[in-house]
């Protein structure tokens, strides 16, 4: 029990970095949580019109998610990684540093399905394209993507009941953080991709 709350508490610190926060400022373009949506993640930093700090912020998010993962299975096992994978994402959406307002998950999900299991952060990012490229809206294709491929793991008896559990409840996380998202998406007024509001 020490090994998983350490574990999860490393993880949390890890995800708990604002990598959108971090790079705007030293790339001398001030708050990032004073522009476009006000969020932290790789969408709103796209919104500055500097692409290369978006995929930088993207890349971040999501690879603080795999770096905890890996680190805590090296020293502590299984166990122990899903307990950090879940301390990652809670960290990136509930920073303790930032009063608890973070991003909304997605980048840092990928990164936890990388640590996890490689193959499932391919399958999101496939399904994530395929309704993009049909209905040009982010957040429609994240949300879609966060429930096909937990779903599609168990289904396939890729994932063991505990690694569905954390994936199940992480993507609920993602669901409530884009409850804005959702509104508009049931009214439909969800902005498109490559709109100047677009939101995910």
């Amino acid at each position: 029990m020490l090994t998983t709350l350490v574990a999860a508490a490393f993880g949390y610190l890890l995800g708990s970095i604002p990598f959108g926060l971090v790079i705007c400022r030293l790339a001398g373009l001030g708050d990032i949580r004073a522009i476009g949506s006000g969020n932290i993640g790789a969408t709103n930093v796209l919104r500055t019109g500097r692409k290369g700090l978006a995929l930088a912020t993207f890349l971040g998010d999501a690879l603080k998610g795999t770096v905890a993962i890996l680190v805590a299975r090296h020293f502590a096992g299984e166990t122990a990684a899903m307990a950090a994978a879940v301390g990652a994402f809670f960290g990136h959406v509930f920073p303790v540093w930032l009063g608890f307002k973070g991003g909304k998950g997605v980048a840092t999900y990928i990164g936890v399905l990388l640590g996890l299991w490689w193959p499932a952060a391919i399958a999101f990012c496939a399904v994530w394209l395929a309704m993009a490229f049909t209905f040009r809206i982010s957040s429609l294709s994240a949300l879609t993507a966060s429930v096909v491929v937990p779903l599609g793991l168990w289904l396939g008896g890729w994932a063991s009941g505990a690694m569905t559990l954390v994936l199940v409840a992480l993507a609920a996380l993602v669901w409530f953080r884009h409850k804005e998202n959702i509104v508009r998406l049931l009214a439909g007024t969800e902005p498109k991709i490559r709109g100047k509001k677009a939101d995910a």
